[in-house]
């Protein structure tokens, strides 16, 4: 079996790399500035956990490599202008858009979008970063130096957020999980549900717009959608071109995990439908300590990314899944004492959805 090097070694790398080990694949995560003369580059399939990156030795070296997947796609999903032209040539439904190039665009993008405008960078301004929520009056507290850097998307009024993580094989066959339901504070996803059947209609929908992606780009491996839910039926927010974080509860909620199901992906292994049994709940850790009392909880999968802990950063998440509704609403509940005051209204949403 080939090896994998992956294009950054953040906590989607590592847990990548535990994946691998029970298949008996060898995955390197590999830092931006690691020397290509260290590694087994010109054996290895090449893939990568995150969208752009600098020009360094190791990229450079990357760039021309044959078993690069999915190579070509990266840098045209990591720009949000580009993206949003794929969606619409695919005409695929998204937010109403456009680039922002100047101040003097406002009137006619409120006029055109309505009352509330949201500002995203075009590359990077993940995780509420890069972005601004703007009406008219506030219009003038963008900085200059984003004019040409974003875009500018209507404000939705939606219902829900979900994602729909799948997978397509070098054959062109696809795979997909049930839909997750996902709960985001301040830009940051904080909490994930998903069922072993989502609702039939969207989750229809969500497949067939994500197949008409991952065919278009003749894609090969994981890739998350990321929608809002409207009365009109689901509109598409963002896509991720890799693992995503709303992938997380297929580690244990699922026959194979999204890490795995990549790797199968890229190594053209056998690509069947993964089986989800039972109800899941992923709570990820932002800027909290290692608290070992949570292991107390015999439903509980602790993922600790061994990061330094600063506010604001993901440093690991737990999974829990449970053919019984009751009792994963008592774990769940019997975390709320065990992590900051700030976890309650994640979890009581999650308990809400079971």
């Amino acid at each position: 079996m080939k090896p994998v090097c992956v294009l950054g070694n953040g906590q989607l790398g590592r847990m990548l790399r535990q994946a691998g080990e029970p298949l008996g694949i060898t995955v390197h995560p590999v830092g931006l500035d690691a020397e290509p003369a260290a590694l087994p580059i010109a054996q290895s399939v090449i893939t990568a956990e995150i969208e752009r990156w600098p020009e360094t030795a190791l990229t450079r070296e990357l760039a021309r490599h044959p078993a690069f997947v999915n190579r070509d796609i990266f840098p045209r999903l990591a720009d949000r202008l580009t993206q949003k032209q794929l969606l619409d040539q695919l005409n695929l439904a998204t937010a109403p858009w456009q680039l922002l190039s100047s101040p003097d665009q406002w009137p006619e993008v409120f006029r055109s979008l309505g009352e509330l405008a949201i500002v995203k960078r075009r590359t990077g301004g993940y995780d509420g970063r890069g972005q601004w929520r703007l009406r008219a009056a506030d219009a003038n507290s963008l900085p200059a130096e984003c004019y040409g850097e974003c875009i500018v998307e209507q404000g939705i009024h939606f219902s829900g957020e979900v994602s729909l993580v799948g997978a397509r094989g070098n054959d062109g066959s696809t795979v997909f999980y049930p839909l997750t339901h996902n709960l985001h504070q301040e830009g940051i996803l904080r909490t994930s549900v998903a069922f072993p059947q989502a609702d039939a209609a969207l989750q229809q929908q969500a497949e067939t717009m994500l197949s008409a992606i991952l065919d278009a780009l003749q894609y090969v491996g994981v890739m998350a959608m990321e929608c809002f839910i409207t009365p009109a039926g689901l509109l598409i927010n963002e896509l991720a071109p890799r693992v995503h974080n709303s992938g997380h509860w297929t580690q244990n909620g699922a026959s194979i995990s999204q890490f795995e199901l990549h790797l199968r992906a890229i190594l053209d292994l056998p690509l069947p439908q993964p089986v989800v049994l039972a109800p899941s709940v992923m709570v990820n850790l932002i800027g909290t300590e290692n608290n070992l009392a949570w292991l107390t909880q015999p439903l509980v999968h602790l993922h600790w990314y061994d990061k330094d802990v600063r506010p604001g950063r993901k440093v690991g998440h737990l999974n829990l899944t449970d053919s019984d509704p009751q009792r994963l609403t008592a774990a769940l509940q019997a975390l709320v004492p065990l992590l900051p005051t700030e976890y309650a209204s994640g979890i009581a949403w999650a308990i809400e959805k079971l």
